[in-house]
């Protein structure tokens, strides 16, 4: 009970603008700060759906000692965190409603046509309502054509409008109607909160739920059939299997992830999707050795480096008091960000890279791009994006506007921002080195020194 006593004193806190969510949390003198972190986070997460069982099941009417912090704690945990393990004398109080409470959760989704909980979500504060935002749905060619998906779901019961001419025709969406996006040849778009996981089309790989902006990175890279390709940071696949069916399965796709179990559903994905040109490594992209021979004809980079996600409608920051990451996250996240873009840029044969996040944040997007940019020595330049999209790159650098940005205010999908750097024509294939993209050329000594330092890496580097 103590864990639910403090969570819900944390919540209080929060609400009355007392404190940080942090400072209230180690405040506590509870014992275990990262599960009631945990707890605090998860339940105000959900805060919106929360009081919304609790006030249709008539909770706090009935319990009239419960107080509304408290009774949000414990039905989080009841319906949708451990179940409720602890609880102390509240318990069997909360046993006593508990088949009512998970009747209002199921008549929630009902409503809003899901099936996950997390599907239940709302956008973060002054986005679109998740609920204006489509569904969006990748028909995967390498195991069907998008007219075989259209006549798939005419016979499903679902009308067919034809390609959408405009945004507001997707935004008018409802009901069981659907549009091929005007943008993407294989994209279908259906109403948002249409739920397609349990659909066997989905189930057997013919169908990939992607947002419409995820599916810009590998439509901007326009790797062509025979191509080798690198996706840097590439869990959990979706891009990959984009880049496969672009690919047509002919070349290869060299897939790094640091983490194993991300890498391991991402190896359940792709031979879902029928993709069979991917190599995956558990390795970090940032130790890849660009002069590895096997690397020798990757012209095509794609980079989606982990980032705030704050652009992501259906995802809450850390803090959800907060207006966005912390200063400090954000340094740390951009540092990383730029050091694997500069990484991907040192490739020997690349010609074409996307950059590209989940984030709105200027510090991972337009200032990572320019940073990698001055950094190049001219090798590399900004090419121009889509130019009919109508949300551009922040002016903060020349030619900044020739990136995009996505978001469900202007664009119907989750906030993005990608960026296309091309090699500069007439420059070597040969990488600048590092040491001369930041500052004048260096003398001989200093070229002796650098050629020595790539023999030692030849000789002692290669991935595991």
């Amino acid at each position: 009970m103590a864990l639910y006593g403090a969570a819900a004193a944390v919540l209080a806190g929060m609400e009355a603008r007392q404190a940080s969510l942090k400072s209230l949390v180690y405040g506590s003198r509870f014992q275990n700060v990262k599960q009631l972190y945990a707890l605090v986070c998860e339940t105000q997460r959900y805060s919106a759906v929360l009081d919304s069982i609790i006030d249709s099941a008539g909770l706090l009417k009935a319990e009239k000692k419960l107080r509304p912090h408290l009774a949000k704690v414990l039905v989080y945990d009841l319906l949708l965190g451990r179940g409720l393990r602890g609880g102390g004398r509240w318990k069997p109080v909360l046993a006593r409603h508990r088949a009512r409470l998970q009747a209002e959760l199921a008549r929630l989704k009902v409503r809003r046509r899901v099936s996950r909980n997390e599907d239940l979500l709302e956008p973060a504060s002054g986005a679109r309502p998740a609920s204006k935002v489509p569904r969006y749905v990748r028909v995967n060619t390498l195991k069907t054509c998008p007219g075989d998906a259209v006549d798939y779901f005419k016979r499903q019961g679902f009308s067919y409008q034809g390609r959408a001419s405009s945004p507001e025709e997707l935004q008018a969406l409802e009901g069981k109607r659907f549009f091929l996006d005007p943008l993407l040849p294989e994209l279908l778009v259906f109403p948002a909160g249409t739920d397609l996981h349990e659909n066997p089309f989905y189930r057997a790989g013919h169908l990939i739920l992607q947002d419409k902006a995820s599916c810009l990175p590998a439509m901007l890279l326009a790797p062509p059939p025979g191509s080798h390709v690198i996706d840097a940071c590439a869990a959990p696949g979706n891009k990959t299997s984009h880049l496969a069916a672009l690919l047509k399965n002919q070349g290869k796709i060299f897939a790094f992830d640091l983490d194993a179990g991300r890498l391991a559903s991402m190896a359940t994905l792709l031979t879902r999707a029928g993709v069979s040109c991917c190599e995956l490594a558990n390795e970090d992209f940032l130790s890849v050795p660009p002069t590895d021979p096997r690397y020798g004809r990757v012209q095509y980079i794609l980079l989606d480096p982990s980032c705030s996600g704050s652009g992501m409608v259906s995802r809450r920051l850390e803090e959800p008091e907060a207006d966005g990451p912390s200063p400090e996250r954000l340094r740390a996240l951009a540092a990383f960000q730029l050091k694997a873009l500069r990484h991907a840029l040192s490739f020997p044969a690349l010609q074409r890279l996307v950059y590209s996040t989940c984030s709105v944040c200027q510090e991972e997007n337009e200032d990572v791009v320019w940073a990698a940019l001055q950094q190049s020595a001219g090798t590399f330049r900004l090419a121009e994006a889509l130019p009919a999209w109508p949300h551009r790159g922040l002016d903060t650098f020349p030619d900044a506007a020739r990136c995009i940005r996505a978001s469900p205010e202007l664009t119907l999908t989750g906030g993005f921002f990608v960026a296309v750097l091309e090699r500069c024509e007439g420059r070597s294939s040969s990488p600048a080195p590092k040491d001369q993209a930041e500052g004048p050329p260096a003398n001989p000594q200093g070229t002796r020194k650098r050629k020595k330092r790539k023999k030692q890496q030849r000789e002692g580097g290669g991935s595991e």
